[in-house]
Formats: C-alpha cells, sequence, structure tokens
C-alpha cells in the first residue's frame, strides 16, 4: 500500500542517505546515541554556568530575563528536550513498530536541537524571532516524523505523544512570547503527563520481568480504568492550574491526583526489587511524582509550602532518577551488553535521590544559597559519571555488529 501524503512529506523534508559516510556513524544509528550523549554534557555544563551566576562568580548568560527563568528554559527545552526526545524516539519502533529514526534525519534533529541551544545563549544578540524559530523546531520536526506512522500503529493510546508533543511546542512558543511563567508550567505538565503515561508501562513490565527473574512473583497486572484516571488526573490538574482558577480548586485536583498515583505505585510492589537498581530507580522517581502531587496540594490549600518544592520534587526526584534509570537500561539493552550495573552507576542513582532530597529540603527550610548549590553538584554528578562510564560506547557500534 502506498504511503500517505504526510509521510511523503515527512519523508522527502527529512531523509538523507545513512548507507555511507559521515550518517553511518554509530552515533546516528539511533536516537539514544546523540541525545543521551547531548543531552547529559549539556545538562552538566549548563547547571555548572547555571550555579556560577547563581552565586555571583560571574553574570548571567540572560540579560533582561530573570535567572530563573532561563535556569527553567534551559532544563525543560535544552537538557530534558534532549533525553526524552532519546528516549521516545528509542522506544517506538520496539513498543509500537515504527520505523526506527536514523542517519539523516537523526541528524537533522540533533542538529535542530544544537540550533536551539546556540540561539539562546546568542539570545541578546539576535533578533526574537529568530531565536524562537531555531528554539521551537524541533518538537514540531519530530511530531511530523513520527506522526504518520503513530497514525497507522494498531495501539491508538500511542497517539497521545502528538498531543504532548504539541504542548511543547506551543509551551515553548508562549515562553518566546513573554509568558514565561506560563510557558514553562505548561512545559512541565506536559512533560508529566508523558512521564504518567510512559512510566505506567514501563514501570509495571520491568517489575514482572524482575520479580520473575528472581522467582518473587509474576507480571503485575493492568488496571486500565486505573491508569487512565491517572493520566487524567494529571491533565485535569494542568488545565485548572494554567487557567489560574483559584488555589483551593489546584489543591484539592492536586491532592486527588496524589491519592491516584500512590495507589497506582503500591500495586507495582516495588519493595520486592530494591535488590535491583535499574528496576527499584524508577519506583524511586515516580514515589518522587507522589511527592511532588502532595506538596502541590500542601502548596495550595495551606499556602505553607513555596510553588519551587514541587516543581523540584518533580524535575529533580521523579524526572532525574527516571532519566537516569533509562538511559542506563537503553544504552546497555541497545549496544548489546548485560544489564549489570557499574558500582559507579549505583552510587548516581544514590545522588541523584540525594540531589532532589536536599534541593526540596532546601525549598521548604528556606536553606539558602549553600544548600542549593550542593544539590547542584550533585545533580551533576550522574551525569558526569554517565558520560564517564557510557560516553564512548554511545559512539561505538553496538557489540556483535561490527
Amino acid at each position: 500500500m502506498q504511503g500517505s501524503v504526510t509521510d511523503k512529506i515527512a519523508m522527502a523534508s527529512f531523509s538523507a542517505s545513512p548507507s555511507s559516510g559521515f550518517f553511518s556513524a554509530p552515533l546516528w544509528r539511533s536516537a539514544f546515541r546523540p541525545f543521551y550523549l547531548f543531552g547529559a554534557s549539556y545538562g552538566a555544563l549548563f547547571m555548572l554556568a547555571w550555579l556560577g551566576a547563581y552565586v555571583d562568580m560571574w553574570p548571567a548568560m540572560s540579560p533582561g530575563m530573570p535567572l530563573r527563568f532561563w535556569h527553567g528554559h534551559e532544563i525543560v527545552f535544552g537538557f530534558a528536550a534532549a533525553i526524552i526526545t532519546g528516549i521516545v524516539l528509542t522506544a517506538l519502533p520496539t513498543w509500537v513498530g515504527t520505523e526506527e529514526i536514523k542517519g539523516g534525519r537523526l541528524a537533522l534533529l540533533a542538529t535542530l536541537w544544537l540550533a536551539g541551544r546556540i540561539a539562546v545563549w546568542l539570545a541578546p544578540w539576535l533578533p526574537l524571532a529568530t531565536v524562537a524559530a531555531f528554539d521551537c523546531a524541533l518538537f514540531p520536526a519530530v511530531a511530523l516524523m513520527v506522526g504518520p506512522q503513530l497514525l497507522r500503529a494498531k495501539n491508538r493510546l500511542y497517539l497521545l505523544l502528538l498531543p504532548v508533543l504539541a504542548g511543547l511546542f506551543a509551551a515553548n512558543i508562549a515562553f518566546h512570547l513573554g509568558s514565561a511563567s506560563f510557558g514553562l508550567r505548561l512545559a512541565i505538565y506536559s512533560i508529566m503527563l508523558l512521564y504518567v503515561l510512559k512510566g505506567g508501562v514501563l514501570i509495571p513490565v520491568f517489575t514482572g520481568n524482575a520479580l520473575r527473574e528472581k522467582k518473587r512473583g509474576d507480571d503485575i497486572p493492568l488496571f486500565f480504568g486505573l491508569d487512565v484516571l491517572a493520566a487524567v488526573s494529571i491533565v485535569v490538574l494542568a488545565g485548572l492550574d494554567l487557567a489560574a482558577l483559584p488555589a483551593r480548586w489546584t489543591g484539592l485536583a492536586a491532592a486527588a491526583a496524589c491519592l491516584i498515583h500512590a495507589l497506582r505505585l503500591a500495586r507495582w510492589r516495588g519493595w520486592l526489587v530494591m535488590d535491583a537498581p535499574l528496576v527499584f530507580v524508577m519506583h524511586l522517581g515516580y514515589a518522587w511524582l507522589v511527592v511532588a502531587l502532595g506538596l502541590k496540594a500542601a502548596a495550595d490549600l495551606a499556602g505553607a509550602v513555596p510553588e519551587s518544592a514541587w516543581l523540584h520534587a518533580f524535575t529533580v526526584g521523579a524526572l532525574g532518577m527516571m532519566m537516569m534509570g533509562l538511559m542506563t537500561r537503553v544504552v546497555l539493552r541497545h549496544t548489546g551488553r548485560p544489564l549489570i550495573l557499574p558500582p559507579a552507576i549505583v552510587a548516581a542513582f544514590a545522588l541523584m535521590f540525594a540531589a532532589a532530597l536536599l534541593r526540596v529540603s532546601a525549598a521548604l527550610l528556606d536553606l539558602g544559597h549553600t544548600f542549593v548549590a550542593t544539590s547542584t553538584l550533585l545533580w551533576i554528578a550522574p551525569f558526569l559519571a554517565y558520560l564517564a562510564l557510557f560516553g564512548a560506547i554511545l559512539l561505538r557500534p553496538s557489540k556483535g555488529h561490527g
């Protein structure tokens, strides 16, 4: 059967022959390779640059923009965008059966991400429209490449990826149009929805595998109604919060979401896989999501909790730990290596947990710059460890493939 017109346009716009030359290098054989390498590197370098500005060692590279917005934008649309793109594009061929994005098309996506970073750093000397055009190009390009294939997928639930990408694109546009706070919140909720959707598939599957391997149980049974409720709870919370409705409403929505996701997490029986760090780190990450929702409820209902507490519980705790777990699993599995963790990676998981605990504590107790700086260094360390252990592997052929 002939492909759709949209599919043909996507192929024509984002194709280049991967059979020889530059595009045949191992780096362009799967999306996790460039995006994990660039994302982890950028995350560590950017946070060091931000930390120096935060403690007044040097001026921020964001004249005219509050440092917190510059920090938030590049963490979300720079660092997180790279890791999320790598995770999603690597997972789709296995879980949905889509064509793998590689070669010239993958190089184009990586170039768009890099162009966005350069444009943001050069923003003081470039027209706003130019910065926005480069910085906002990645997610529409990803959607154009995978959208036609998702439309033909048997499992229609995977189409939910498209509104998530649209949400991230709209969030970045809003940021550049001057609605920085709204844009960052929309981006956080878009990522949270993707986190809930993807975590709800991967965590029970990997947990069931670990339970069978250790002879402690069987598959985690699906509870479709609860999974739907979990996703809907995030959408409802996001809608109420972004619409700036009364704090009582958003607080109640966050409290309900917290209970729903706590029940979901409990069903997965993570305590039975505490000796399987590659799986248990995902449970810990999801637990931080529950904490984040609880803190959001406390912030809106009682007013005694600063907003930054729940935001960092999600971004540092939930997102950071899930990213480290998936990045490690993917690089080992997809390069033909056994799922045996180097001790340094287990230590990196612990450092990420400590970074989240310290950063949230600093927000809750107003502990000051020293504690924030320490938590930042603890956050950077796991990504440096990842690069030291796996950076070269990302550039080399997979085992058994020459």
